[in-house]
């Protein structure tokens, strides 16, 4: 009897030891979380509200900061968020169900519901819509360059106004994936025609009642209370500022929740209480026109973090960040909700998975290959100078800037600058870049380089370089000076020749001076210009690409 007790006491002891083992690590890693939110844990600061869920827990909620630093609100689980685009898969689950319920096809061409549309030189479809390959301009590019800012109030009937006076678009359905809000505010008026429901009163009644998320709505109406909502912020010098929208516009965003709201979503995909045949939709990945299988869903992102499959969206809007990340086969999610525009939730529940999955991530990460390291050559100052100039993708227009700089090659891409180093004569990678960055000079017969092969993450582009332009002079820049007018919009750039530059003359436009990529295409800021001339070699207007919005004619007064 005495061996029993003893035997019974040890294996107590046993188990009392792993549990505090085990709580210890637990509390291991919340402080490592804690730590990743310092910076923002204060009463004087805006922060962000956290969920981190396992197995259809939520095992950790906390809030770091304030929801309002007027009235010295903090930050919590509770705390309701605008959270961007990460709505987006709300608006998708809405078309999903209109779907499955028979209500409409994916293949539909989208005038059946919106028949103020223009007739396309190719239907567009709503599942083109769903996968951004529609080709759609962002309607939020074109109000910037229609001056029309966050802050200025134009109704969701005024945004359908502007996209249906647009008679191009980006590229051809189908033929490209390029992220456009047009596409899921255009799919939330679908919702709202084909049901006769509002976005929001269609969402509650299949999505936000049955599971039970209370404190959700698709925020349609910017002078409606909402209890425990907290404010967005941006950062000015020595303190915060307010960012505000009186945009009622929802489908591309729109959605209030709290961080304990959306773990019932997260858990709708394991427990299929919406419907397996629903989930399972909304997670089939889109297919270009060529057969090429995209990363996007229906508003979600599917792929892989460390040899981990990884679904999330990312939002941000007015000073909210947003992001909620899952990993299905872990059972294992993060959402991070912010109110402060300087906040990076993806890089803050990336952090976190690390901490969390760290085991999971050794095993399914591959071994690492003895990695070659990289040995530079040396080319001589004209083997470099022969490569340097203006190269444009083939494809976009978009164009990567060759130049030396202290006897080394530098590249201008993306808006952002690398250094380049020789692996080969023409070979160089971007050492210093935050992604793979890599390009390929292709010299013709002569030795000449006229093309370059440009891979950025493993995506190739084709580079034309274009011939060296000698410097405009003032009097030359004079000929590109003027009023251009654009009806789609509408709206009239002003362009004029000051200081021997040529700038736009316009209060949402790029400020600073036109560069020259070659006498008829220019750069400035965000935009791409190329002037258009007619027989006599005389400008009569310009195409304008500004990110999202592509191929916008504007005709010179």
């Amino acid at each position: 009897m005495k061996k029993l007790l003893f035997k019974s006491k040890l294996l107590w002891i046993f188990i009392f030891t792993i549990f505090l083992a085990t709580l210890a690590s637990a509390d291991e890693k919340t402080a490592k979380v804690d730590k990743l939110f310092a910076k923002w844990d204060s009463t004087i600061s805006p922060g962000a509200a956290l969920a981190i869920i396992k197995e259809g827990e939520i095992i950790y909620k906390r809030g770091y900061g304030m929801a309002n630093l007027e009235h010295n609100i903090p930050i919590t689980s509770t705390s309701v968020f605008r959270i961007g685009s990460t709505s987006k898969q709300f608006t998708a689950s809405c078309i999903a169900i209109l779907s499955l319920e028979g209500k409409i096809s994916l293949d539909d061409d989208i005038r059946k519901y919106i028949p103020e549309l223009p007739k396309y030189e190719r239907p567009i479809t709503i599942r083109h819509l769903v996968h951004h390959t529609s080709g759609i301009r962002d309607y939020l590019n074109l109000a910037f360059i229609a001056a029309l800012p966050n802050d200025h109030f134009y109704t969701p009937e005024d945004s359908v106004e502007l996209i249906a006076r647009q008679k191009g678009l980006n590229f051809l359905p189908g033929k490209e994936h390029l992220y456009s809000n047009s596409g899921y505010f255009l799919m939330g008026e679908i919702v709202k025609r084909a049901s006769g429901k509002s976005l929001n009163d269609f969402a509650q009644e299949h999505i936000f009642k049955p599971l039970g998320m209370k404190n959700t709505h698709y925020h349609d109406d910017h002078t409606m209370v909402v209890k425990n909502r907290a404010d967005g912020y941006s950062p000015i010098k020595g303190g915060f500022r307010i960012a505000m929208t009186t945009l009622d516009h929802v489908g591309d965003g729109g959605v209030f929740t709290t961080v304990e709201d959306l773990f019932l979503w997260d858990q709708a995909f394991y427990t299929n209480k919406l419907g397996k045949e629903l989930m399972d939709l909304i997670q089939t990945p889109g297919v270009l026109n060529n057969g090429k299988k995209l990363n996007y869903a229906f508003g979600l992102g599917i792929d892989k973090y460390k040899g981990l499959k990884r679904i999330s969206h990312g939002g941000g809007f007015v000073g909210f960040r947003a992001q909620m990340v899952r990993f299905p086969e872990q059972e294992f999610t993060v959402i991070c909700l912010a109110n402060l525009g300087t906040i990076n939730p993806t890089r803050l529940c990336l952090q976190i998975a690390d901490i969390y999955l760290a085991d999971h991530l050794k095993k399914a990460e591959k071994k690492p290959e003895k990695k070659k390291k990289v040995k530079a050559i040396e080319l001589s100052k004209e083997e470099l100078e022969g490569k340097v100039g203006n190269y444009e993708d083939e494809q976009t227009g978009a164009w990567a800037v060759i130049s030396m700089k202290e006897d080394k090659l530098t590249i201008s891409v993306m808006r952002r600058r690398f250094v380049l180093t020789p692996v080969t004569k023409t070979k160089f990678l971007a050492l210093d870049a935050p992604y793979d960055l890599s390009i390929d000079f292709i010299p013709d017969e002569r030795g000449r380089i006229n093309k370059a092969k440009l891979t950025v993450e493993g995506e190739d582009r084709s580079l034309v370089k274009v011939p060296k332009l000698t410097p405009l002079t003032p009097a030359q820049l004079k000929e590109y000076a003027g009023e251009y007018y654009n009806d789609e919009l509408p709206v009239t750039y002003k362009l004029a020749v000051e200081k021997g530059a040529l700038v736009f003359k316009h209060k949402n436009a790029p400020r600073g001076a036109f560069k020259a990529m070659t006498r008829n295409k220019f750069t400035v800021g965000p935009f791409k210009i190329e002037f258009v001339r007619n027989k006599r070699k005389k400008i009569t207007g310009f195409i304008l690409g500004a990110g999202r919005a592509a191929n916008i004619e504007f005709v010179k007064k």
